[in-house]
């Protein structure tokens, strides 16, 4: 009951809307045009392609797969393996619909971008990215390259990164050589670093604040410019310069792009020697910014 409990109906639904959209981006802009995914699911479409026409993209995304969830179960955990192995079963599912069941040609040509190969390079790896992104922004994976990674690359002295980059240059190159062609590998090149922002985008959020760390003497006239100013909670902590030796207060603020510029001349006509720093925030989590109680 306890571990049942572990799991999200939200996470679910996510995660089939997720599988869904990967098929799509997959079986309508890739596969009909010979370009590739990344990782497992790019070598799942190149079995397919060389293998009797009964081994489609669907058995070998579940064949290459399933196997590799279950045997990283211990080091990603259950419920992971629960989640990954649901959105990797709706994305084979969703994908046999597709090629198998509805009334759409995808042998030749995308029923949407037709043969335009860098169209459905840049749609497939897109699209393909959203569903990814969604898997791992809801407790799962779209593909077992992530956890062969995670499992292997230390191992190996090496980065996740480097494993999966490494692992795909491998692929495309295996490719080329099958297709003796360099074309729509290099193609399938364009998708994958598409698909990577945008997976990205949609782990790390579409809202990509700026936090500003200030270091000044005059805390209390700062914070209280920049609180009626913009209306956001503020938090301040005392600090001591290493080289000066004197006391410092550091006020964490967290603001949008647009407010960077007013920012900094609030707080340099207060302190025109306060020192600021800006970096980017990925996402945003709380009940409220306008508040600090």
């Amino acid at each position: 009951m306890k571990f049942i409990k572990q799991f999200s109906i939200k996470n679910f639904i996510m995660l089939f809307i997720a599988g869904v959209i990967n098929s799509v981006g997959v079986t309508m802009f890739l596969q009909p045009v010979r370009l590739y995914d990344s990782g497992i699911s790019g070598t799942a479409m190149l079995l397919s392609q060389v293998t009797p026409d009964w081994m489609s993209l669907s058995v070998f995304l579940i064949i290459l797969n399933i196997p590799i969830f279950l045997f990283g179960a211990k080091k990603q955990g259950w419920v992971f393996t629960v989640y990954a192995l649901f959105v990797v079963a709706i994305y084979s599912l969703s994908a046999w619909v597709i090629t198998d069941v509805l009334p759409v040609d995808v042998t030749s040509f995308s029923p949407l971008a037709r043969d335009d190969l860098f169209l459905c390079a840049v749609f497939g790896g897109f699209i393909s990215g959203v569903g990814s992104g969604l898997a791992i922004r809801y407790g799962g994976a779209m593909d077992g390259i992530e956890v062969l990674s995670v499992i292997f690359a230390k191992r190996l002295s090496m980065s996740v990164g480097t494993f999966v980059m490494i692992y795909n240059v491998i692929l495309y190159v295996i490719c080329g050589i099958v297709l003796k062609s360099w074309i729509l590998p290099l193609y399938s090149i364009v998708t994958y670093v598409v698909a990577l922002k945008v997976i990205d985008y949609i782990v790390e959020g579409f809202d990509r604040s700026k936090s500003a760390m200030i270091i000044t003497t005059k805390h209390d006239e700062i914070c209280r410019a920049l609180s009626e100013e913009f209306g956001n909670g503020i938090t301040f902590f005392d600090a001591k310069g290493y080289y000066s030796d004197k006391e410092r207060t550091v006020i964490y603020f967290v603001l949008n792009r647009f407010q960077i510029g007013q920012m900094k001349n609030i707080v340099h006509s207060i302190d025109e020697n306060a020192f600021i720093s800006i970096s980017e925030v990925a996402d945003v989590f709380g009940s409220s910014l306008k508040s600090d109680k």
